[in-house]
């Protein structure tokens, strides 16, 4: 098995990268969607994780996300902006999830990946306030997987990450609800990817 891969932060005027950590190949396989490609001004990295096989990918509900699923993150930073892209192959077919950049890595159970990370936080935890818990202050990458299980979703938000910074990408069962009181809930975490901080 490969030595763990790192793939730590940038700081500096190029902003701060969030990357997935995993003992897969950071190149893409000819079997995952299509990635976009970084202007040349930008900075970025991605990454690919196998799950039960890479140390930086959880599946806990191997029905909606099985073994040997695989999910590829990428962020690219330009100007005042991240844009990051997850790719997912594998999954159920013509399914919706929810998944969104959470505070802390994962861990052999879902909490352990923590909350949804947020620009601006909310002081009310846990956070279902739409005026934190919503697409402009948190990282949503809620997908609807195709026939074949496959999936790609990309967001960009007006921001970049500082000293605070996610840890992990949290794939969950449903997809992301907007309702004061349940902003930003999407039932139960299925699978997550680590980011090395």
């Amino acid at each position: 098995m490969q030595k763990l891969k790192r793939y730590l932060t940038v700081v500096g005027t190029t902003g701060v990268l969030l990357a997935a950590a995993g003992c897969g190949s950071s190149e893409k396989p000819s079997t995952m969607p299509d990635m976009p490609h970084p202007a040349s001004s930008s900075t970025g990295t991605q990454v690919m994780v196998t799950f039960a096989k890479d140390k930086a990918a959880f599946n806990y509900d191997k029905k909606l996300v099985p073994d040997g699923a695989r999910a590829l993150v990428a962020e690219y930073i330009q100007d005042n902006s991240t844009t990051i892209t997850l790719s997912v192959h594998g999954l159920l077919p013509n399914r919706a999830y929810g998944a969104h950049a959470h505070a802390k890595p994962c861990g052999p159970v879902g909490d352990d990946a923590g909350a949804h990370f947020q620009h601006m936080p909310d002081p009310v935890k846990p956070s279902v306030n739409p005026a934190f818990a919503n697409a402009q202050n948190e990282i949503w990458l809620d997908f609807t997987t195709d026939a074949q299980g496959n999936a790609t979703v990309t967001r960009t938000v007006e921001w970049k990450f500082t000293d605070a910074r996610a840890g992990s990408v949290v794939i969950h069962a449903d997809p992301t609800q907007t309702a004061p009181g349940k902003a930003g809930t999407a039932g139960a975490r299925a699978a997550c990817v680590s980011a090395s901080l």
